[in-house]
């Protein structure tokens, strides 16, 4: 068993780290207040070949594994949360465009994509729910050679900021097989959008995409009819590792300036790093951190090895999130009442790493899903 990052994949990491310190990390929670990620800033990105690591280099990709693609994330992740949601998309919608009938299609979208000339987004979420995703409501409708797009799409990371988004609909049926996936643009007569006013994240934004009579063409249709349930929850078994990644980031981000924090702090003469109550929960965070990122990157490692990993990606989805909140509450704990300030960053990263604690899959979801690996479809309640 090998536990170490390549000389080359520890050059990246090291690049991305450095764009994360000199670009990112510095505007975090400026970004909350202008409540965008700027296209200037995703094009930086792309350029450096951080957006869409593992997707094939005929895409616009770098080629490379899924354990890079990780690292990626999680640096970035580590000086601004929000700005990884960016990596996030791409590399879970672009696994999903590749399935694209016209190639050529695919190959741009991607390209454009992995460049940070536009975002995309995952367009699954319904008002009665996200997590029972073989049940939707939205209908595309045949109309001769395309398709027309009734309802809503809710709960949408990027609503209002993305270019285009692969849309789940139900082209027949009642269940998982009846779901499709559309590419569709959100420039189209007929689609709306809205922005919630979420407790975290507001750099990325939250928000209801709604399609009334919208007409798209049959080159819309990503796959076959009836393909877009299985297309979506082989994606989850990847994104779900980089979730966790995304949520440990932010969560060593505080940890790191924590541990510099009270080597500083003076308190009856000494401090406060002499005092046992102050450093014991720390060394427990640094250790919960270490094995959910062994997890995370066994996940992904799996995966570059074409071995089965959705237990392990809902293990990495339910337990890292709440690893990372759990450190991070911490750490605001230990920093006292100057991390309850709104000018230090503990706070926001609270706040931005809930979302993805409820976000694509909830614990119970999760623990489900491990369950019916574990057992069987007995686990699953229909």
């Amino acid at each position: 068993m090998d536990f170490s990052f390549s000389p080359e994949q520890r050059a990246f990491q090291e690049t991305v780290r450095r764009f994360g310190v000199e670009k990112l990390a510095p505007f975090y929670q400026q970004r909350e207040i202008d409540g965008v990620i700027l296209k200037s800033l995703r094009k930086e990105m792309g350029e450096l070949g951080m957006i869409g690591v593992e997707l094939p280099e005929k895409f616009g990709g770098m080629g490379l594994d899924c354990v890079t693609a990780g690292i990626s994330i999680e640096e970035v992740a580590k000086a601004d949360f929000n700005v990884s949601y960016v990596q996030l998309l791409t590399s879970l919608l672009g696994a999903i465009m590749k399935q694209h009938p016209d190639e050529e299609v695919g190959r741009r979208i991607i390209s454009d994509m992995c460049s940070g000339e536009i975002m995309v987004a995952l367009g699954l979420t319904e008002p009665r729910g996200g997590s029972d995703a073989a049940h939707l409501i939205l209908k595309a409708t045949k109309d001769g050679n395309g398709y027309i797009l009734n309802g809503e799409k809710t709960s949408i990371s990027l609503a209002d900021q993305c270019d285009m988004v692969v849309l789940f609909a139900r082209t027949s049926g009642t269940d998982a097989k009846g779901v499709s996936a559309f590419l569709v643009p959100l420039n189209l007569p007929g689609v709306t959008t809205t922005r919630f006013n979420d407790l975290g994240s507001s750099a990325v934004g939250r928000g209801s995409i709604f399609f009334d009579d919208v007409k798209i063409g049959a080159d819309t249709l990503i796959g076959k009819e009836g393909e877009g349930f299985k297309l979506v929850m082989n994606g989850f078994d990847y994104s779900r590792a980089l979730i966790g990644l995304q949520c440990l980031g932010a969560a060593q981000a505080s940890l790191e300036e924590t541990w510099k924090y009270v080597t500083e702090r003076q308190a009856f003469g000494n401090p406060i790093a002499k005092y046992q109550g102050v450093t014991e929960p720390l060394a427990e965070a640094e250790t919960l951190l270490t094995a959910a990122k062994l997890l995370c990157y066994k996940t992904l490692w799996l995966r570059d090895q074409g071995e089965p990993h959705t237990a392990e990606a809902a293990m990495c989805k339910w337990w890292a999130p709440k690893t990372a909140f759990d450190v991070i509450h911490n750490c605001i704990i230990i920093n006292g009442h100057f991390a309850y300030s709104k000018d230090m960053p503990h706070q926001q990263r609270l706040r931005d790493v809930l979302g993805l604690q409820i976000g694509d899959g909830t614990p119970q979801i999760q623990k489900m899903i491990i369950a019916r690996e574990k057992i069987g479809r007995v686990a699953v309640p229909y």
